[in-house]
């Protein structure tokens, strides 16, 4: 349904880690540097379980999407793609 969206997201991601457009939050999240974006997605994740736990599908949708989001700002920092991700499962799924 929605092929293209992570696509697009990393490369609005990749754009704006170049730019540092002074208005983008993700710009504001490379200035403060890696432990902020490692502690943004830590945070995403335990709202993510927190709303799995309280069982909330609204909840979990819209912190699962935080916690996406933030994945791949993570990722593009260390120069990798979710490509890079996706290769490794297939690799598991092949060895499972």
């Amino acid at each position: 349904m929605n092929d293209n969206v992570l696509e697009k997201l990393s490369s609005i991601i990749k754009d704006r880690k170049k730019k540092l457009p002074a208005d983008s939050y993700i710009s504001k999240l490379y200035k403060k540097g890696n432990v902020k974006i490692a502690n943004k997605l830590g945070e995403e994740a335990v709202e993510t379980i927190s709303a799995f736990l309280a069982q909330e599908k609204s909840d979990i949708v819209e912190e699962s999407a935080d916690l996406i989001f933030h994945l791949l700002i993570l990722l593009e920092t260390a120069d990798l793609s979710f490509d890079d991700v996706l290769e490794s499962l297939e690799k598991r799924m092949e060895n499972d």
